[in-house]
């Protein structure tokens, strides 16, 4: 019998005493009404931890003349249900759509929660998600424990093919972009001008870049920055009423970190090394900076050292 991952895990849970596991309380669920009928609800800004059940992304809730609409669902089972519980008593609606803007698995393992027919993604990131959905499902249970306790992956069964939604008249529309991730959606409410990017934006947080090409993520930035919007709801960090910091920031740090990171191999600098490099005073009020420059060289720095550092015994075409 071959047994998977997800079951070697399960049995070894079970098999440590209750004292050993660290028990999950419930999610606190608290949307925060950033426009007309549109609420976010603000992850920890932190890494995942046991400590926040892994729920460090903002949710968005929009409440819409057909039913209640959400982008993002969250890191697990408990997570979803809780956070649909949340939503229909706050509009009153049932939910009719749940968009999942990328990947990682902080934004859609709570797909579990919902009907996938009423979840909707890139085609790129179904995709994804069919292929790394399960080896990321599998390190949240090594790192949340018991609040992923009956997550199972679930890939939404509706693949985004247009510009946008209409919901009895609240029109939302669908951007597909690239960079932080090899498919990121960002939504306009096109009644608030409330722009919401995913994970190609970031604010008063550090971005993270696990899966990212930054050449392409600036010109999704680039591309966000002429939309007609007021305000942005960020995938991590704080709402930014204004609509300009979100993408300054998020633009200013990858910038800073590939140059970083660039002159760190010129100078002949290791890994370790490159991870302890000052961050600039600009950056003092980001959250998880150190953390996310360190995981940003794990990340990026060796095709870096490829790129500049090419290997001698192997002679140029």
């Amino acid at each position: 019998m071959i047994v998977s991952r997800r079951t070697a895990i399960a049995a070894l849970m079970a098999a440590l005493p209750v004292a050993a596991l660290a028990q999950a309380s419930d999610y606190s669920i608290v949307p925060e009404r950033v426009a007309d009928g549109i609420w976010m609800i603000h992850g920890a800004d932190a890494p995942i931890l046991r400590e926040n059940g892994g729920a460090i992304a903002n949710i968005v809730i929009i409440d819409t003349p057909t039913g209640t609409v959400l982008v993002d669902s969250g890191p697990s089972l408990r997570y979803g249900r809780a956070l649909k519980a949340a939503a229909e008593r706050l509009t009153g609606k049932p939910v009719v759509r749940v968009y999942i803007t990328h990947l990682h698995p902080d934004h859609g393992m709570g797909i579990a929660a919902f009907d996938p027919a009423i979840v909707a993604a890139l085609p790129q990131t179904i995709g994804d998600l069919q292929r790394d959905g399960q080896g990321f499902s599998d390190a949240l249970y090594r790192l949340l424990g018991d609040w992923m306790r009956g997550t199972d992956l679930v890939l939404p069964a509706l693949r985004i093919g247009s510009d946008f939604e209409d919901f009895g008249g609240r029109r939302i529309g669908l951007i597909a972009l690239a960079g932080h991730s090899a498919a990121d959606l960002a939504l306009l409410d096109e009644q608030t001008g409330t722009l919401i990017g995913g994970d190609l934006l970031f604010n008063r947080r550090a971005p993270s870049t696990p899966t990212a090409d930054l050449d392409v993520w600036r010109a999704s930035l680039d591309r966000l920055r002429t939309l007609p919007h007021k305000a942005v709801i960020p995938g991590h960090g704080p709402f930014d009423p204004g609509g300009v910091t979100a993408i300054a920031q998020t633009r200013d740090w990858i910038d800073w970190l590939e140059t970083t990171m660039t002159q760190a191999v010129a100078s002949g600098l290791d890994m370790v090394e490159a991870g302890q490099l000052p961050i600039p005073a600009r950056f003092a009020e980001m959250a998880a900076a150190r953390y996310e420059l360190q995981r940003s060289v794990s990340h990026l720095y060796p095709a870096i050292e490829a790129r500049m550092l090419p290997r001698v015994d192997i002679p140029n075409p």
